[in-house]
């Protein structure tokens, strides 16, 4: 089972597009998210073996109270690191929703790549992939992964046979938790954008 776990909210969470931009940290709030989580993934009944997060800061800020409840160490995956939006990274998503570009990535995300820098196809390839080789490396157990809201909803609607383009109608929340079980019949959906107990999931 992975558990992906979007990192906590910053000071620009839901203002700016920060992209892979460096040095953007957790805000107190997103601390205290960060903190919340980890309590929750360490009441499992069968708690994580392995904690992996992106190489931003962001997400290893998160993923270090959850790995520290675990007594584990935060492993690096350069896979689940957040979309290159080229030219837009730090751009206002205000001021980004008044060009004309705006629509595509709302209406047909699969069609669209940032300028100078990634697309959605290859966003979508790339954090799946990322997702199926940790699960290859820790078959039968379960694992924490540490990401950003749009490479979680690309595997999510991968896993759910979900067309890119309606990608945007999953919902990822700071700190939420989405369950997925990878076996040999292919994946199972357990949750989406937990903020709650896990309790359920020591069923899985």
């Amino acid at each position: 089972m992975v558990l992906l776990v979007r990192h906590g909210k910053t000071p620009t969470t839901g203002t700016v597009l920060p992209g892979r931009a460096r040095g953007l940290h957790l805000a107190d709030e997103g601390r205290a998210q960060a903190n919340q989580v980890a309590q929750r993934i360490a009441a499992l009944a069968k708690p994580p073996v392995a904690v992996y997060a992106s190489p931003l800061e962001r997400t290893k800020e998160t993923a270090a109270p959850i790995a520290a409840a675990l007594g584990l160490r935060v492993r690096t995956a350069r896979g689940l690191i957040e979309c290159d939006v080229g030219t837009w990274t730090g751009a206002e998503l205000k001021n980004l929703a008044k060009t004309p570009e705006w629509s595509a990535v709302q209406r047909w995300p699969g069609g669209f790549t940032f300028p100078g820098g990634e697309s959605f196809a290859d966003l979508s390839t790339r954090s799946s992939q990322a997702v199926l080789s940790l699960v290859a490396e820790h078959p039968g157990e379960t694992i924490v992964a540490v990401s950003h809201a749009d490479p979680i909803k690309a595997v999510v609607a991968a896993a759910a046979g979900t067309p890119l383009d309606l990608f945007h109608r999953v919902v990822v929340s700071p700190c939420s938790v989405s369950a997925i079980v990878y076996g040999v019949d292919g994946p199972h959906i357990l949750c989406v954008n937990s903020t709650a107990s896990l309790s359920d999931l020591a069923l899985s």
